[in-house]
C-alpha cells in the first residue's frame, strides 16, 4: 500500500508539473482528487489495511492528498500568471489613456443644498414623507373639498386602491403635525406629481420645497421676514420681493410671492405661494391626533411652497425644463448653479 501511494504521488506531481493550460489542470484535479479520483479510491482501501499498518498508511495518504493539492494550487497560480502575461503582451503601455469626461452636480441638487443651508440658519429641520399618499393627507386635511379641481382624476395620478401620487409636499407638513406637537419648524423638499402635459415648462414629476412653522404667537410678520431673508440670501441683498393677495384652501390670508432680481432676468417673476395656516387645517389635524395640540386659539403658523425646477431653470439659463431630466453629461458640464 505504501508503494502504491509513492507511485501515485510521483505520477500525479509529474502530470501536474507538465500541464500547459487551465482546462487540462482541472481534468487532473478531477482525475486525482475527485469523487472517483485515484487518491480517493486509494483512501477507500484503508478498511483492508491491517490494523498494525493503519497509522503509517493513513499518514502517507494524508501526505499524498496534501502534496497533490499543493501542486495543483501552485500550477493554477502559474498558469493564471502566464495567461495574464500573454494577454498583456500585445498592449503598448506607453500609449496615452482615454480621458474620462467630468460632469458636475445637477442644478436641482445644488439648489436644494443651498436652500436647505439657508433655512437651517433659521432653525428649520428637514421633514420627509411618502410619495404615495392618501386623499386625507393630500386634500381633506388641507381643507380642500371633494369638488375642488385638484381632486379630479385628470389632474392627479390615482392608484387602483384609491391612493394617489402626492400633488404637493404639503402632505409632509400634515404628517409632521400629526406625529409631533408644536412648536415645529420644518421644510419638505421632494418630488410632487401632477398630470400636466410635458412640454418646455411642465413635467409630470417636479420638485417642490414647502415649509411650515407653528408655535404660539406666530404672526404674518414672521412669514414675511422668513421669505424675504430666504430669497435675499439666495439672490442677493438687492432682490425685491412683493406679496400679492391670493387664495389657497389651506391658508388664510394667502399670498403669491413675486421676485425681481438680475439673476432672474430683471423682471418680476412669480415664484412661490404662502400664507397663515387656516384654522380648519389645525382642526383636521386635531381630529386625527385625538387631542387639542393644535388648538387654533392657542397656536398659529405659516406655510409656504415653491417649485425648484423653474427656479433652477432661471438661475442656470435653461430654456427647456426637460433638460433637467435627460442625464446628459454635457448639460451638467455647462450649467452650474450660481451661488
Amino acid at each position: 500500500m505504501i508503494a502504491q501511494i509513492a507511485q501515485l504521488r510521483e505520477e500525479a506531481l509529474k502530470a501536474v508539473e507538465s500541464t500547459k493550460d487551465l482546462p487540462a489542470l482541472e481534468s487532473l484535479r478531477v482525475r486525482y482528487l475527485g469523487r472517483s479520483g485515484s487518491v480517493t479510491l486509494l483512501s477507500a482501501q484503508m478498511k483492508e489495511v491491517p490494523k498494525s499498518e493503519k497509522a503509517s498508511v493513513g499518514k502517507a495518504l494524508n501526505a499524498l492528498r496534501t502534496d497533490v493539492t499543493t501542486a495543483l494550487e501552485s500550477a493554477l497560480a502559474r498558469l493564471k500568471e502566464e495567461a495574464e502575461r500573454k494577454a498583456l503582451s500585445g498592449v503598448d503601455l506607453t500609449l496615452p489613456g482615454i480621458p474620462l469626461s467630468e460632469g458636475g452636480m445637477h442644478p436641482l441638487t445644488q439648489l436644494i443644498d443651498r436652500a436647505v443651508q439657508i433655512f437651517r440658519r433659521l432653525g428649520f429641520a428637514i421633514a420627509d414623507g411618502p410619495d404615495i399618499e392618501t386623499e386625507w393627507h393630500c386634500f381633506d386635511a388641507l381643507n380642500t373639498p371633494e369638488d375642488h379641481p385638484a381632486r379630479n382624476e385628470q389632474d392627479t395620478f390615482y392608484l387602483p386602491d384609491g391612493r394617489l401620487m402626492r400633488a404637493h409636499t404639503s402632505t409632509v407638513q400634515i404628517r409632521t403635525m400629526v406625529s409631533h406637537p408644536p412648536p415645529i419648524r420644518v421644510i419638505a423638499p421632494g418630488a410632487a406629481y401632477r398630470r400636466d402635459e410635458v412640454d418646455a415648462t411642465h413635467l409630470a414629476q417636479f420638485t417642490q420645497m414647502e415649509g411650515l412653522c407653528v408655535a404660539p404667537g406666530i404672526a404674518l410678520s414672521d412669514l414675511k421676514g422668513t421669505i424675504e431673508f430666504f430669497f435675499r440670501e439666495l439672490f442677493g441683498e438687492t432682490t425685491k420681493i412683493r406679496f400679492r393677495p391670493h387664495f389657497f384652501p389651506f391658508t388664510e390670508p394667502s399670498y403669491e410671492i413675486d421676485i425681481l432680481s438680475d439673476d432672474l432676468g430683471g423682471e418680476w417673476m412669480e415664484l412661490a405661494g404662502c400664507g397663515m395656516v387656516d384654522p380648519m387645517v389645525f382642526e383636521a389635524v386635531n381630529t386625527h391626533r385625538g387631542d387639542r395640540a393644535y388648538d387654533p386659539d392657542e397656536v398659529s403658523g405659516f406655510a409656504f411652497g415653491f417649485g425648484l425646477d423653474r427656479l433652477a431653470m432661471n438661475l442656470c439659463k435653461v430654456s427647456d425644463i426637460r433638460m433637467l431630466t435627460e442625464n446628459d453629461v454635457r448639460f451638467l458640464q455647462s450649467h452650474a448653479f450660481k451661488n
